[in-house]
């Protein structure tokens, strides 16, 4: 008979912030992480509707930098809270309330995003940041609070770490437009090497199968953007032009590249893999690439479909590029930070690499482009499906 799971906790007023064991049983996301991760959906479509007005102009160099930070803002964000979570989660009513203040942050993050992307105006973005941060500092605090010794130690350096990058990040506010890109990679450095400093002493307790869990379905979430962002443009495609038959090849492609990416991210059971800091930090940050690039190519389809509707000003090889260049980078990201650990032999190592060449060669296909690299993402899943079962017999 398999161990019964055990009863869903109720939220006492205040609990001491102990730590949780790597080792816990039934350890899986909670309703309160999943509403988190849900607002956090703004904030990707935000970043992803100012990729699209910026491509579809041919402002290809604004677009892709401006992308790059505001999607790395809003990832950040939502890393602090999910790496905590997995290892101080009380769940009683203090944490849920703080926790409820982080989302508000996140939402007056999503609010400035058109600013600062457009103008570089990240008063707003800080802002949210701000109140964000505030928050989990007192989570940390709480935490250093409850305990003793080295964890105690980590705890405190992470409220530092945190509080002091904050503080950090006000040069975007009043340094000139030239500097502002400089300063974000300082800052973006000095951010994810905040937790290499605080483990240092000892190792937060997160639980690698809660971990994997909470990064599954934030590409849940940001696939899902890509479905309904792909949505609305067919539909505003066919609606003001009825150009039917030229969008369907597109939607159709589209399709089938979200459907692999999800294929594609989920064979490989990750949570095996994160046994120690060094290879779940390596492979947690390694994500800022997989989310970016999985939400870019629902912004690629968005171009295609304006491009074949005469609404974007880019030819049609830089609006399938919009397609398939994040299309190549999530395969190629993927591989080198999450399923090549499980891939034996080299016609599995080699099947995602070789995939995203010929993704990147699908660009030149013209008005075909987004449909054949559809298809060609879909013969990975079934070629990388048959390898695995040809492995799974032999080993059997």
């Amino acid at each position: 008979m398999s161990e019964e799971p055990p009863p869903a906790r109720r939220p006492g007023l205040l609990r001491p912030m102990t730590a949780r064991g790597r080792a816990e049983e039934h350890r899986t996301a909670t309703p309160l992480e999943l509403f988190f991760d849900l607002c956090f959906v703004v904030a990707v479509a935000q970043a992803g509707r100012q990729l699209v007005h910026a491509l579809a102009e041919g402002h290809t160099g604004h677009g892709v930098v401006g992308y790059l930070m505001v999607f790395f803002a809003v990832w950040l964000a939502w890393m602090n809270f999910t790496w905590f979570a997995s290892a101080y989660d009380t769940d009683d009513v203090l944490y849920r309330v703080v926790t409820l203040v982080q989302i508000a942050g996140v939402l007056i993050l999503a609010a400035g995003i058109p600013r600062g992307f457009d103008r570089g105006d990240f008063r707003v973005i800080w802002f949210g940041y701000l109140v964000m941060r505030v928050a989990m500092t007192s989570q940390w605090l709480r935490a250093a609070h409850s305990a003793r010794g080295p964890e105690r130690r980590t705890a405190l350096r992470y409220a530092a770490g945190v509080a002091l990058c904050q503080v950090g990040w006000l040069g975007l506010l009043f340094l000139p437009g030239h500097a502002k890109p400089w300063l974000f990679l300082g800052m973006a450095l000095l951010e994810v090497s905040v937790p290499l400093y605080a483990e240092r002493s000892r190792p937060t307790g997160w639980h690698p199968h809660h971990i994997a869990e909470r990064y599954g379905l934030f590409l849940i979430i940001v696939l899902g953007e890509t479905v309904a962002a792909a949505t609305v443009a067919v539909q505003s495609g066919v609606d003001e032009h009825e150009a039917v038959g030229s969008l369907l090849p597109i939607a159709g492609g589209g399709l089938l590249l979200i459907f692999a990416a999800y294929w594609i991210y989920f064979a490989a059971p990750i949570h095996l893999h994160l046994a120690s800091n060094r290879q779940a930090f390596v492979w947690g940050y390694g994500h800022y690439v997989v989310f970016g690039s999985a939400a870019a190519i629902g912004a690629g389809i968005e171009v295609a479909i304006e491009q074949a509707t005469g609404k974007a000003h880019i030819s049609a090889l830089g609006a399938a590029s919009t397609v398939t260049v994040p299309t190549a980078l999530f395969m190629l990201s993927v591989w080198l930070v999450h399923s090549r650990h499980y891939k034996r032999g080299p016609a599995q190592q080699l099947t995602l690499p070789v995939s995203a060449l010929a993704v990147l060669a699908c660009t030149f296909a013209g008005d075909a482009a987004v449909l054949l690299a559809g298809l060609v993402a879909a013969a990975t899943v079934a070629v990388g499906v048959s390898l695995a079962g040809s492995a799974s017999e032999r080993s059997g």
